[in-house]
Order: C-alpha cells, then structure tokens, then sequence
C-alpha cells in the first residue's frame, strides 16, 4: 500500500504546467471599474471559473495548474479593485453584489453557458454568493479553505482567537495600534488603511497582510517582506469588505440561503489545521448542503500550495474531467 506522504507527493508533482493563457482582455464591467480577464487551456474544454481569495488577493498563474488544460478552458481574473485591474486599491463601487454582477459580465462575455466554479477562502464566500444568485449557471462548486464572512469568524481571525496559539505574531499586529482602540482592531486598521497619507497606508497594509501571511501554511509562521502595492490593495479591501460584514446580511446569510443552490453539487476541501478558517465552517456548511462532499486533509492548514490541499485539488479536478453534471 503507498503510504499517504508518498501519495501526496505524487499528486503534488502532478501539478500540471502553467501554460501561457491563448486569451488576455480588460473588460470593462462599469462604475469605473476595469478587470484582468484571461484564458487558458483548451478553448473547446470543460470552462472552469477561478475565484481568488482576500478580497484582495489577485489572481496568479500558479492557479491555473489544478486543471488539465487539454480537458479544461481556464478562465482566471482579477476582482475589483486588485491585481491588474483597475483601479487599483479602490475600493468604490466595491461590493459582494458587484463582484457577483462581474462573474456573470464574464461568463456572458465568454459565451459559456454553465461552468464550475472553483474558488477558496473569501473566493469560497464568493463562489457560494454566486451560485445562490445563479444557480443555473453553477455547474459544481469546488470550495477550499471555507470562509462565509460571519462575525464569529472575523472575530476568531481579528479579535484575537488565533492569536492565542501565536502570541508573539499576533503581538506584531496588535501593538502598533494605541491600547484603547485594541477593542475593534478592523475599526482601528480601517482608520490607517485609509487615512490618505500614503506611507501610514502602507505600513499598516503591510501589517494587514503578513498577520494572514503567517499563519497560512501550518509550516511557516513568520512574516514575509510583502511587496506594498499588493499589501496595499489586498489589505485596503479586505478591511472595507470586514467592516461592512462582507455585504451579507444577515449574518449567517450563505448558509440560510443555501436552500437556493439546492441542485448544485460541490466538493469542499479544508485543511485540517487551517488557522485562519477554522474547520468547524467547513463542517457547519457540509452538514447543511446536502449535495456536498467534505475532503478534509490532515496536517494542513490554509495556504493553496499546502501539500495536502494541492494533491486533494488536483484529485477532485481529474475526477470532474470525466464527469458532466
């Protein structure tokens, strides 16, 4: 019997490669807002939508490698406000609503009619916002690292629930914000993320974004030297989408409206020691969505490229390869 380090490895290495998208436009979705848009793979193969976490966190090549691209057409793109969209950091016209309006600019845009829709941690959130507005066009959700924007889960990441198990990571963050603004530290990072003086924004999106950094592998917990035009962006919309609750409402909304999505199948993934989502959300969703399975992968926490989450991703997009639900 092949042990399971030995299997992960295998499905790890079977990553396939990162091939050129045959596809760039920059589509423009209105309210002043431009997206990167392209396509990769086989432009005749099964359409696979990718769904970047953050808010903020912009697209990567690396995430076209979960899919065989002789069998599936690629579609990437940058959501507002980050990546190579435009304009950047802005957070205008920005909300849950409009991302969904976005998705469904681009399948239209496409031409394709169903695809399925693969996103993790807030690209999760998004992917199930999506598919309960349009269950119609959600041929199967494949969720990682699940994230459903509630106040119990800002308040484990943000009011210091993980910062328990890292004390002196969660020190770096919290100590540069005065004592008496320590209660609410998404009202007070909100405050310097958009203060208007640039250098304050930077430091404090640096701030922002290496306490989610390290704590996203379950391996590595130090802070990264973030480049500041990404930690700009992915920091100044994630805290405009966290004070505003993610655009939900109410609280708890994707898991009561998941009676809209009832026909639409899904795969969650979550890692078994997933820091900044805790496994308990991935559990709550899978025993309400009866048309889910739950892969959950021991010793991994967060991060896509955890060994574990790839060999799971990669295993879940070759099954679906030979399926047409």
């Amino acid at each position: 019997m092949m042990d399971k380090s030995h299997e992960q490895k295998s499905a790890v290495a079977h990553l396939y490669p990162s091939l050129e998208p045959y596809e760039r436009r920059i589509l423009d979705v209105g309210d002043g807002h431009s997206l990167y848009v392209e396509e990769s793979g086989n432009p005749r193969g099964r359409p696979v939508v990718v769904l970047h976490g953050g808010p903020g966190g912009g697209s990567s090549p690396m995430m076209r490698r979960f899919f065989d691209p002789a069998h599936y057409r690629i579609v990437l793109f940058d959501q507002r406000g980050c990546g190579r969209s435009r304009p950047h950091a802005s957070v205008t016209a920005n909300t849950t609503q409009h991302l969904i309006r976005d998705i469904e600019q681009i399948r239209e845009t496409l031409g394709i009619d169903r695809w399925i829709v693969f996103g993790g941690s807030w690209g999760a959130t998004l992917a199930l916002a999506y598919a309960q507005s349009h269950p119609a066009r959600a041929a199967w959700l494949v969720l990682r690292g699940v994230f459903l924007g509630t106040a119990e889960e800002l308040d484990w990441f943000y009011g210091g629930g993980a910062g328990r198990f890292y004390p002196d990571l969660w020190a770096r963050f919290v100590d540069p914000i005065p004592e008496d603004e320590r209660n609410d530290l998404i009202a007070a990072y909100h405050c310097r993320l958009f203060s208007g003086n640039f250098a304050e924004e930077a430091r404090f999106a640096r701030l922002w974004a290496d306490w989610e950094n390290a704590l996203a592998s379950v391996e590595t917990r130090v802070f990264h030297d973030t480049p500041v035009d990404y930690a700009r962006a992915f920091a100044r919309l994630e805290n405009h989408y966290f004070t505003n609750d993610c655009f939900l409402d109410p609280d708890g909304q994707l898991i009561a409206n998941l009676s809209r999505m009832a026909d639409v199948p899904g795969t969650i993934v979550q890692g078994q020691f997933d820091m900044i989502c805790p496994p308990v959300t991935a559990w709550r969703l899978h025993r309400h969505w009866p048309g889910s399975t739950l892969r959950m992968v021991p010793m991994a926490g967060h991060a896509l490229s955890e060994p574990g989450i790839t060999a799971e991703l990669v295993r879940i997009m070759d099954m679906l390869r030979e399926t047409r639900p």
